[in-house]
């Protein structure tokens, strides 16, 4: 039986939290010292540059590779979505679950291109969370157990880990965990999620502040505001990139919800989401506010909104890109080729 599966408890989580693994920083300077002697400009291929050593620094090795991309999803359905916040119907989650195991979606293409393995959880579809506006989306036991199943999904071996979301309901959690752990009225942290009209989405703010002040006791504490605004697939991702941190594997996070799960960790202790990577920046516009107040430059802003991992996937082909430079391109000693200062 490993550790995480007899985490029952939020104690057990944050004896976790307090051995969090620091950066490796001999990789780091190893993979600077090398950008700096490869044949181009210094700063030349910018955040390219970036990625390829913050990968080395949290792989703890040189070279750093992306042979072995991981992705996983987790699906979970929502409470509150029986309350008409999202444009489709709860089932659409079971649904799309199939669709990814048949191979038909977004984030299937992606992974093939990146040549990544693709693993979906489902959190017990047939069984929502409770409706945040009228109690709490979960007990304690329940949101431990979501997080310590996500922390299952780490497995050994792994090059970095894509993580994503699926489940209706899940922009309106995400604004919700940002609004309890932040302030500020929802309507700062909501979006049309799926496609929801101006009205629909006002009635989703007003779901939200109710829920906010229905548990205002409990707001700090991180976890507390994970177990009552949140969702098992959220809980989930949280414990994935704790785990992801305990066995020294680089995380890209997906977009609104999957940086949301995340803040709950950094609010817990900001150096826990140091090894995470922001893919991208969505179109829901509480990410943006969200990313400022944790501190992330997202890798791209290209209007996507769809979840599944789908911009976590296209951040794994930036870092293949990466890669590829920081340890394919010659030095200006094997090419030959006089560095900055010098004279032929």
């Amino acid at each position: 039986m490993t550790a995480a599966e007899t985490i029952v408890r939020f104690d057990e989580i944050r004896d976790l939290m307090k051995s969090l693994l620091p950066p490796d920083e001999e990789a780091a300077v190893i993979a600077r010292n090398r950008q700096a002697q490869l044949t181009k400009p210094a700063g030349s291929l910018g955040r390219l540059e970036d990625m390829a050593v913050w990968l080395a620094t949290w792989q703890g090795r040189n070279p750093p590779s992306v042979e072995r991309p991981y992705t996983a999803v987790f699906a979970g359905n929502h409470g509150i979505a029986g309350k008409g916040v999202s444009a489709y119907p709860a089932e659409v989650t079971a649904q799309m679950v199939r669709n990814f195991i048949d191979g038909g979606a977004a984030v299937n293409q992606l992974c093939s291109l990146a040549n990544a393995d693709l693993r979906v959880y489902e959190m017990a579809l047939d069984e929502p969370t409770g409706d945040m506006s009228e109690g709490p989306a979960m007990d304690e036991e329940d949101c431990a157990r979501a997080m310590a199943y996500g922390m299952m999904a780490v497995e050994g071996g792994i090059d970095v880990l894509a993580l994503g979301e699926m489940g209706i309901g899940n922009t309106t959690a995400a604004a919700a965990l940002c609004c309890g752990l932040y302030g500020g009225p929802a309507a700062d942290w909501v979006g049309p999620g799926t496609g929801i009209d101006a009205a629909r989405m006002a009635e989703k703010a007003r779901l939200i502040d109710q829920a906010v002040a229905l548990h205002r006791d409990g707001l700090d504490d991180p976890l507390e505001v994970l177990r009552r605004l949140g969702g098992r697939e959220l809980a989930a991702i949280a414990g994935a990139i704790l785990a992801a941190r305990m066995a020294r594997t680089p995380v890209l996070l997906d977009g609104y919800a999957c940086t949301a799960a995340a803040a709950v960790l950094h609010a817990l202790d900001p150096r826990a989401i140091d090894h995470c990577l922001v893919s991208h920046v969505s179109a829901e516009p509480g990410h943006k506010h969200l990313l400022q107040r944790i501190g992330k430059e997202a890798l791209v802003d290209l209007g996507l909104r769809l979840g599944e991992a789908s911009g976590a996937m296209v951040a794994v082909l930036l870092l293949k890109a990466a890669v590829a430079c920081h340890n394919g391109m010659a030095t200006f000693a094997e090419a030959a080729v006089s560095g900055p200062g010098e004279t032929s």
